[in-house]
Formats: structure tokens, C-alpha cells, sequence
């Protein structure tokens, strides 16, 4: 049997979650299972954003903090418009969905045509930055954000991971923007 075409796009380098409890999860991952610092990005709004085909103005706030070399992602919606964090897609306080980044989209896209996966979110980030969100067939809690990140953004991941490896705990919450 030949492995699916997904596992050829790249590696998992985020768990993503959406909690009942923003702050208690971000309490949480810090003081027991020691992850931070955590850098908060909010009103985070992707252009040419769409919910199952259809243009959403989708309002959310992320938090980021790297657990070695995985990056754990908190999510708080900000916002009633049409998304992963409402209705069917919005499963909470477990794993939500997990993260590869891509370096050509419409690579990505061909493999998850050629799987079967449905693109549930779709949107740009940046000048030169993509995101699709699939679901590769099993539902809510089983989706795939490929990410095809913004010129520059992989300099600021690779800061919050070194901001990771040196952290005494200090300053465990960190908001940028």
C-alpha cells in the first residue's frame, strides 16, 4: 500500500486547541506543563477569507509557544461570523486541528484534491502568505491547517522558539502587534 499524499506535503509543527477557558488553558500549559512563553497575536482577521466557500470576516485571537520543536496554539474566537470556531468545526478542549507548513500552495492543494480532503477554510495572510484548512476525512478534531507562511514570519517563529529554550519563566505572556 503507497502512503497517502499528504505526508509528502511536510512535517507537523503545531498542535492546535480551542478552549472553553482561554486564560485557564494558557495557566495551564505554563504552570504544569511548563510551555512559554506565549506570544498573543489579536484580532487576527485573514484577507480573503472563506468558510466553506463563502467570504467570512472571521475574527480571532491566537496565542503561540513552542514545546520544543512543536509549536502549541491557543485559540479564542473573537468574533459570531462563520468559522472553524463555530458550529460543527468548533471542538473544544482537546485537540483541534495540527499544523504543516507548505512551501507551495497549490501543491498542496493538488494532494488534498487527490485525497479526498475538503478545504473548510481558506484565506491570505499577508502580502505572500496562504493558509487552507482541510478536512482529510475524519470530521471535527481531525483537521489539517497547511500554511504556506508570509515572507519574514519564519524569522518570528524561530524567535519564539529561542524565547522558549532560554525561558526562566519570567514574563510567560507576551502580546504582539
Amino acid at each position: 500500500m503507497k502512503p497517502g499524499p499528504l505526508k509528502a506535503l511536510g512535517d507537523v509543527i503545531q498542535l492546535a486547541y480551542f478552549p472553553t477557558d482561554f486564560d485557564a488553558a494558557l495557566r495551564y500549559w505554563i504552570e504544569t506543563i511548563g510551555v512559554g512563553p506565549f506570544f498573543v497575536l489579536n484580532d487576527v482577521r485573514l484577507d480573503e477569507m472563506t468558510y466553506r466557500g463563502v467570504p467570512t470576516d472571521a475574527v480571532f485571537t491566537m496565542a503561540l509557544g513552542y514545546w520544543g520543536d512543536i509549536q502549541i496554539e491557543l485559540i479564542k474566537t473573537d468574533s459570531d461570523a462563520p468559522s472553524l470556531y463555530a458550529g460543527d468545526y468548533a471542538v473544544r478542549d482537546r485537540l483541534h486541528h495540527i499544523c504543516i507548513f507548505v512551501e507551495d500552495m497549490a501543491t498542496t492543494r493538488a494532494a488534498c484534491a487527490e485525497a479526498g480532503a475538503e478545504v473548510i477554510v481558506a484565506g491570505k495572510v499577508g502580502e505572500d502568505g496562504e493558509v487552507i484548512y482541510v478536512d482529510p476525512g475524519q470530521g471535527p478534531g481531525h483537521i489539517i491547517e497547511f500554511l504556506q507562511p508570509v515572507s519574514g514570519s519564519v524569522g518570528l517563529f524561530q524567535m519564539m522558539k529561542d524565547a522558549a529554550r532560554d525561558w526562566d519563566g519570567t514574563d510567560p505572556i507576551r502580546v504582539l502587534q
